[in-house]
């Protein structure tokens, strides 16, 4: 479910090239999520990384993560 999670994700992510012909890669709603590339390739592999690290804190902190196209992975504690 992870993987489908980050590559639904991933999918959402705007690039923009800039003017030093890098480019550089945010995910709307992902504070903090961005990333840099001299290629497209190598930026959205930058920022695979950078969102996996993400998450990541937010599981170990127990922050709430977005859902995304349906997909919940936030940790539900269940009554025993």
């Amino acid at each position: 479910m992870l993987v489908e999670y980050i590559q639904a994700v991933i999918e959402s992510a705007e690039y923009k090239k800039l003017e030093d012909r890098s480019w550089f890669a945010e995910i709307p709603g992902f504070e903090g999520v961005w990333a840099n590339g001299k290629s497209v390739e190598e930026c959205r592999k930058e920022l695979v990384e950078v969102l996996e690290e993400w998450l990541i804190l937010k599981i170990k902190d127990k922050d709430p993560i977005p859902v995304v196209k349906g997909i919940d992975i936030n940790i539900k504690e269940v009554a025993a």
